[in-house]
């Protein structure tokens, strides 16, 4: 692993969660496809790669617009909502999620989660991957999802965490919608390629990008 080009350990990190932390994707999409067959009695189309990352209400009026049913979109997001706790699928933990979390809690550098997804399925998914995440933020948080740079700000006074602190904290992004939101924030984007390209990533405002957590722990044991 070559030397870290960043030469010294942010004062805070904080994670995303679908993509970054978890791969989610079966849980969501398999939630959306039921919810919307119980709602409108036909099938869902292909998951968007321009949905990722946005709040649940966003893809929601995406899919209600694709058959014109754009004033469903509050009640197809509350039904899918419905659907991912009743039907709850635990996501697959990412590599790298247990690595960097226990280096962040050696070093004592505090962390936590800033998600667009539901606080409940946050809350379950944490829970039963036996997580090490004690402060998280879901999508019912904020008065504004991302992209705005809420999230991430409501996350990083939480952490105690004061507005001249924020350039030295580093925001674990996989969507361009988080990765504007951690700029927007005044923070340090940092891409995960889960998604998106690095040329992507960086193009919106990445620092530097990583396949996966695990290289990013390496990174950061190497400073």
């Amino acid at each position: 692993m070559k030397k870290a080009t960043i030469n010294m350990l942010p004062k805070g990190i904080l994670f995303d969660f679908d993509g970054v932390v978890v791969d989610s994707f079966n849980s969501h999409y398999t939630a959306w496809k039921s919810a919307f067959k119980e709602l409108f009695d036909t099938e869902i189309i292909p998951f968007p790669k321009s949905c990722t990352g946005k709040s649940p209400l966003i893809i929601a009026a995406h899919f209600c617009s694709v058959i014109g049913k754009e004033e469903q979109a509050e009640a197809l997001f509350f039904l899918k909502d419905n659907h991912l706790d009743i039907n709850f699928t635990k996501p697959k933990v990412l590599p790298g999620v247990f690595e960097i979390t226990n280096f962040l809690t050696e070093k004592n550098i505090p962390y936590g989660i800033a998600s667009n997804a539901t606080k409940l399925f946050l809350k379950n998914s944490i829970h039963h991957l036996n997580l090490n995440f004690t402060t998280v933020f879901g999508v019912e948080d904020y008065e504004k999802p991302k992209p705005s740079p809420e999230a991430y700000i409501t996350l990083a006074k939480a952490l105690g965490f004061l507005e001249n602190d924020f350039n030295n904290i580093w925001v674990f992004e996989d969507s361009l919608t988080g990765t504007t939101a951690a700029k927007l924030a005044g923070m340090k984007p940092i891409g995960i390629l889960t998604v998106h390209s690095e040329k992507e990533l960086k193009d919106a405002g990445s620092v530097i990008a990583f396949p996966t957590l695990f290289e990013a722990f390496e990174y950061l044991n190497d400073i």
